[in-house]
């Protein structure tokens, strides 16, 4: 990485050249500074088009709109957040301001979206830091947002054309005493996730593609096992090639890639990913891709390392399909999105009483109030609605959610598990140590569930012919 601080400011006069705030940089001679501005080509200035996106983001706006009459309101993108000293992680605008703009992975730093009440509603602006003049010190000197080390910056008019939005410069900004501001009110936080819980048609394109790339980087995980087995930290390979994928057909990932072998598939969030992949056991593999637009898959399927389940294995995982069909049976528009949930437990409860893992039956596992022993092999939840975030509409109030019904447009995950833990002494000891999730995301239609990731194998026969195919080429 070059010698660059974060943020330095310079400062000349006609007799000393620039000083900056760092102790590891040279200050800048005189003769850089009386040069730097000059014999610049003329920059073209083009106005597209907007974007096919903006017309959605504006119906979006002016639902936020009607939702808060006469109330002005602030919705920041956030800002750069540092990940030691003066180097930064990757910006990623906050999702509601990227849902409500249409601005993506080229959003700016520190944008700001303000809804001006007006007369029957409002008027929006986007306030943000425009490109600096070549003249001025930041266009060179500032390794956080000078052109010279980032790259090319928007102007004003380029992305109101673009986004089909006013703008203005973020230095004329102003902030009121009564603006409610996202971050720091719950029913502004509340109004724009629940406006997620539905997605428009292009929102469900953008899902389609993040499925359809996903499922290409799973391909390449299975094409590339006996390289991953030949390595001693197997696990990171395998984030590695999904990675590549991930960021050549997409943005990135959209959550920390879960690759988890042997016993390491039983700890839910496994992401330390340092593991060997070993022949024999199953490897879980939990990952999604975020496409440009910031929409994310979110997949998870277990394969045996070697290409064939053993039976101990098969049962688990052909017990987990069940409970992930049963939930998909369920899945209809109007009924609750808990019921989903309930089914799935339905068929893990009465499996694993009938391999006698239960100290009671089935239905008293399932007694709301004094059951859920079977949990122990199963702590999460089933589904949880997927979109701009993994886990999207989080702030949606519980009836809305948890409570509420399924609607045409909503997109959600169907995610059953078993695992039995290394040391799990009340599981006899040929499940210790099996971890097993099958995950799909599912969009519903006015005709029923649709599963999208349906065409990444799923059965046990699916599974060992796909690693036969594709792991030996």
């Amino acid at each position: 990485m070059s010698d660059a601080g974060q943020n330095e400011t310079t400062t000349a006069t006609d007799d000393a050249p620039v000083e900056t705030t760092t102790n590891r940089r040279q200050p800048f001679p005189q003769g850089f500074l009386d040069s730097i501005a000059e014999g610049w080509a003329t920059r073209p200035d083009s106005v597209p088009e907007p974007r096919e996106q903006a017309a959605w983001a504006a119906r979006r706006r002016d639902a936020v709109s009607r939702a808060f009459p006469g109330k002005r309101l602030v919705i920041p993108a956030g800002g750069l957040k540092q990940r030691s000293n003066d180097t930064d992680y990757p910006f990623r605008p906050h999702s509601a301001f990227a849902h409500l703009t249409g601005w993506e992975t080229e959003s700016e730093p520190d944008s700001v979206l303000v809804f001006e009440p007006r007369d029957g509603g409002h008027e929006v602006v986007l306030y943000f830091r425009e490109r600096a003049d070549r003249t001025t010190p930041e266009f060179y000197a500032d390794a956080a947002i000078g052109e010279f080390w980032i790259g090319p910056r928007p102007s004003l008019a380029g992305v109101s054309a673009d986004l089909g939005l006013a703008t203005a410069h973020l230095d004329t900004l102003e902030h009121g005493d009564d603006d409610v501001i996202l971050g720091d009110d719950d029913d502004l936080a509340r109004v724009v996730s629940e406006l997620r819980l539905v997605k428009d048609d292009w929102e469900i394109s953008q899902m389609r593609l993040a499925v359809d790339v996903t499922a290409k980087g799973f391909d390449d995980i299975v094409s590339d096992l006996p390289r991953i087995v030949a390595h001693p930290r197997g696990e990171r390979i395998i984030e590695g090639v999904f990675h590549q994928r991930a960021r050549s057909d997409g943005n990135t990932e959209g959550y920390d890639t879960i690759a988890a072998s042997g016993p390491h598939a039983c700890y839910l969030h496994w992401t330390r990913n340092d593991g060997a992949v070993v022949p024999g056991d199953l490897l879980l593999v939990d990952a999604g891709v975020e496409v440009d637009s910031l929409y994310t898959a979110d997949i998870t399927r277990t394969i045996p390392v070697d290409g064939t389940f053993s039976p101990v294995q098969r049962k688990i995982y052909e017990t987990v399909r069940e409970a992930a069909d049963a939930a998909f049976a369920a899945a209809k528009p109007g009924v609750k999105f808990r019921s989903v949930h309930e089914a799935a437990m339905k068929v893990i409860a009465a499996r694993v009483a009938e391999w006698g893992l239960l100290p009671v039956t089935a239905a008293e596992a399932l007694d709301p109030q004094r059951g859920g022993q079977h949990r122990r092999y199963m702590v999460h939840g089933t589904s949880h609605h997927l979109g701009i975030d993994v886990h999207d509409c989080a702030q949606a109030r519980r009836d809305m959610y948890y409570d509420g019904e399924l609607e045409p447009g909503m997109v959600f995950t169907i995610e059953p598990g078993l695992y039995f833990q290394v040391d799990d002494l009340t599981v006899p000891e040929e499940y210790r140590g099996i971890g097993v999730r099958i995950e799909d995301d599912i969009l519903m239609t006015v005709d029923g569930p649709e599963n999208l990731s349906a065409g990444i194998p799923r059965t046990a026969d699916e599974v060992e012919e796909w690693v036969a195919r594709l792991s030996t080429r």
